[in-house]
Formats: structure tokens, sequence, C-alpha cells
């Protein structure tokens, strides 16, 4: 009976992972053209994480999840700080320009107010801006890396303990789209299905 629980676990947590990372996948997709997207893909990290720790318990190897945890924290982290930078200049942007971003007058005079610092070559109101959002692309770039170096570990550390080789290789696949601008967020994306199908190929060891 102990033993059937026990099964009973990891199939939950293995299955949960699995649904979890296949929200997620269809989350990203959706994106553009869902307005229910981000609500989908908050249901399927929150999944994974569940079913994460679960494995975790099963393996007795905490790292699964805490790499997986790490990852998502930085994630959340850096992409708060980021739009932090980058809204905090526009604001101060907008100001420079005697602008009240709380103002609907002002708000329609925007066109013609930028239309003049550019006709005459006057480039202060916006030189913070442009660099905020520079600072804001580094921001997310190195927060992206460092976020799926972490899960990186997490997928090595549970493909080690369940034999399924593809969850390293797509821990790879995403730590190198991580590092490749632009194209690089389809390698991350191809790597989260490669995670999904590894889910479904898991079997639990039943000779201990």
């Amino acid at each position: 009976m102990g033993h059937q629980g026990m099964k009973m676990t990891f199939e939950s947590s293995k299955n949960l992972s699995a649904v979890g990372a296949l929200l997620l996948v269809i989350g990203a997709v959706a994106g553009a053209a869902w307005s229910f997207s981000g609500l989908l893909s908050l249901i399927g990290l929150i999944l994974l994480l569940v079913g994460l720790k679960g494995l975790a318990t099963h393996y007795k190897e905490d790292g699964i999840f805490n790499n997986a945890l790490y990852s998502v924290i930085i994630a959340i982290v850096g992409c708060v700080v980021g739009v932090g930078v980058i809204a905090a200049s526009a604001v101060s942007a907008l100001a420079e320009l005697d602008i009240d971003w709380a103002s609907i007058e002002d708000w329609a005079n925007v066109g013609p107010d930028v239309a003049n610092v550019f006709m005459d070559f006057d480039f202060s109101a916006i030189a913070a801006l442009l660099g905020a959002l520079l600072i804001g692309l580094v921001i997310f770039y190195v927060v992206t890396i460092i976020a799926m170096f972490f899960f990186r570990k997490s997928m090595n550390q549970l493909s080690a303990k369940s034999g399924v080789s593809l969850f390293s290789t797509a821990g790879l696949l995403m730590l190198i789209g991580a590092i490749i601008p632009v194209i690089g967020l389809l390698l991350i994306w191809i790597g989260a299905i490669l995670v999904t199908v590894a889910f479904f190929q898991m079997k639990e060891d039943t000779t201990s």
C-alpha cells in the first residue's frame, strides 16, 4: 500500500510537471493572440513548480526544485527591475517635455511635442529614455541568462536522477537560447517543448 501511494505521488508529480510545461509552451505561442495567455502561463508555472517539488522529494534531490525556484525568482525580480527602470525614465522624459503622464490633454500633444524635439535637434529630452531602454534590455538579457543557468541545473539534476537525458539536452538548449539575442527565444521555446516531452518519458524506478 505504501509503495502504491509512493507511485501515485510520483505519477501525479510527473503529470503536474508535464501539464505545467505544456501550458507554458502554449502560453508563449498564444501570447500575442489571446489575452488570457498570461494567466495560462502563470498556471503552468505554478503546476511545474509543484510537480518539481514532488519529484525532488521522490528522488531525494532538493536541487531539482530549488534551482527551478531560483530561476523563477530571478526572472521575476529582474523583470520588475527592468520595467521599473524603463517606466521611471519614461516618466522623467515626459516631464522634460512638460507632459503630465496622468493628463489626457497633455497626451493629446505628445506627437507634436516629440516632433519638435527632433526638429530642433535637441535629444536631451529623450536621451534618458533611450538610455533606460538600453539598460532595461541589458537587464532582461542578463537576467534571462542567469535564470536559464539555474533552470538548466535543475534539469541536469532531474536528468541524472530519472535517467531521461532529454532533460539535460533541453536545459542546455534553453541556456544557449538565453545567450543568443532574438532568435534565442525560439530555442528557449523549443527547449520547453523538449522538457514537456521528457516529463512524459519519465518512468518510476521500481527496482529499489
